[in-house]
């Protein structure tokens, strides 16, 4: 495969090295990215495919789906600019907003954040995440950070403090919240 994709010209290979992308894979990369992106989104919000469901649906669309399906889809959802797991989505010239973020477990007691994006690896986590709110775009407060890998407590905008183990605070990236 990376054979044929160098002589594609998509990639440049160095034998026992390793592959990087040229200038026209990478463009072809952030294409399938953003198709990808954005059929998760589309899946989960307009048809209301379950976490578990997401990411294996919008693999078998994303290779398929016309430039006009994509303009069509990108403005149906408003021209989002993030996926459901609060990834960016890269924009029609293949840019991609660079962010900065944190992880949840590496605050402390008092600090206020935002949640930026999360780990979408495991679908069951992403389930846990959205019963306790701790979804891209909900402010929180960390109330209380025990030391030695303990868990954190953490107040989230319309629900209870609640404990989170760090595991899963490991799998929350956050912006700090604006003063």
């Amino acid at each position: 495969m990376t054979k044929r994709l160098a002589e594609r010209g998509l990639i440049e290979r160095e034998p026992y090295k390793g592959a990087t992308l040229t200038d026209a894979g990478a463009k072809i990369a952030l294409e399938v990215i953003r198709h990808h992106r954005l059929l998760e989104l589309y899946l989960k919000e307009e048809i209301g495919h379950s976490w578990g469901e997401l990411h294996e649906e919008a693999e078998h669309l994303e290779h398929h789906i016309s430039e006009a399906f994509e303009d069509r889809l990108d403005e149906l959802l408003g021209h989002p600019t993030r996926d459901p797991h609060g990834h960016p989505i890269p924009t029609r010239s293949g840019e991609v907003e660079e962010t900065t973020t944190h992880r949840l477990a590496d605050l402390d007691g008092g600090d206020r954040a935002v949640v930026g994006h999360l780990s979408d690896e495991d679908p069951a986590l992403l389930e846990h995440l959205e019963e306790r709110g701790l979804m891209p775009g909900a402010s929180l407060e960390v109330t209380e950070a025990q030391a030695f890998e303990g868990p954190v407590t953490v107040r989230v905008e319309g629900h209870e403090p609640q404990l989170v183990g760090r595991v899963v605070a490991r799998s929350v990236f956050v912006f700090p919240a604006a003063s």
